[in-house]
């Protein structure tokens, strides 16, 4: 919980120092950042579901201290399948309990002046800023994605985190230690009724809507594409704003399968660099 209420007092100081000083910009309310958060799903095991119920209250409750603008939490049985009703309303009961009873609404900042707390957060701030140093140096998050570097980077922190877990370095409640036999949970089944309720629904779209009209947005959208340098068939070094384009096309009830298409034909497909 520490960390994750750091990381949001981290992304608020470091957020204000690159819109003011590195973008130059002047207007304050952009200075200003405004977040979502969602609790953790890749933390939420099939071991011993109902105990995510608890991590995911930490969770939200970690959230709620640093300051989150929205909050989704997630539901205890996700690692099974889509959420039963009874675990999507735990979740929803869960941020309840945290606004109506916890008392944490009654101060802007609970947790202020906590020494351990300032101090986790300068390093986090420290660290973020070195990380931009390096990226920077790359010659920005582009060229480093093409080298593989955050790819790396990522890989290595996973690694790192499962070799801790099958080590017992790090105990995972249910899943490395305090292990019992388990009864399997009611879970989640969807018939393949609702694929084809969900066909009919595009197939009336699709007859209702006016198909030129689509096709000539998603005709602009690959236009304004095709002007960003990092389209494959682009000679034009200008880059454009594609998303006014995308939000014309869906205005006309373009669906995003067919905005992806227009874009894939432009930009082509992304291949995921090997990491060694």
């Amino acid at each position: 919980m520490w960390s994750g209420r750091a990381v949001a007092r981290a992304a608020r100081k470091i957020w204000y120092r690159v819109m003011k000083d590195r973008f130059g910009a002047k207007n304050q309310r952009t200075w200003l950042m405004r977040f979502h958060t969602q609790t953790a799903g890749v933390s939420l095991p099939a071991q011993q579901p109902m105990n995510n119920i608890a991590r995911v209250a930490i969770q939200a409750l970690a959230a709620v201290m640093g300051g989150t603008q929205s909050l989704h939490t997630d539901a205890y049985d996700e690692a099974l399948a889509l959420p039963t009703e009874e675990a999507a309303r735990i979740a929803l009961r869960t941020q309840q309990i945290i606004a109506y009873e916890s008392g944490i609404t009654h101060t802007v900042d609970p947790l202020g002046g906590s020494y351990f707390l300032e101090n986790l957060t300068l390093e986090m701030e420290n660290g973020t800023f070195d990380y931009f140093g390096k990226l920077d140096a790359m010659g920005g998050m582009v060229k480093a994605i093409e080298r593989g570097y955050p790819q790396k980077e990522i890989a290595e922190a996973s690694y790192q985190y499962h070799r801790a877990v099958e080590a017992k370095e790090k105990i995972i409640v249910g899943v490395n230690d305090f292990v019992v036999e388990e009864v399997s949970p009611n879970i989640l089944y969807i018939d393949e009724s609702v694929a084809r309720q969900q066909e009919a629904k595009l197939k009336n779209l699709r007859s209702r809507r006016s198909n030129e009209e689509v096709q000539r947005r998603l005709d602009a959208l690959k236009r304004a594409a095709a002007q960003d340098p990092r389209a494959e068939s682009s000679g034009n070094i200008s880059s454009a704003n594609t998303m006014p384009y995308i939000v014309d096309a869906v205005r006309a009830y373009a669906t995003i399968g067919e905005i992806c298409e227009a874009l894939r034909e432009v930009y082509g497909t992304y291949t995921e660099v090997s990491v060694t």
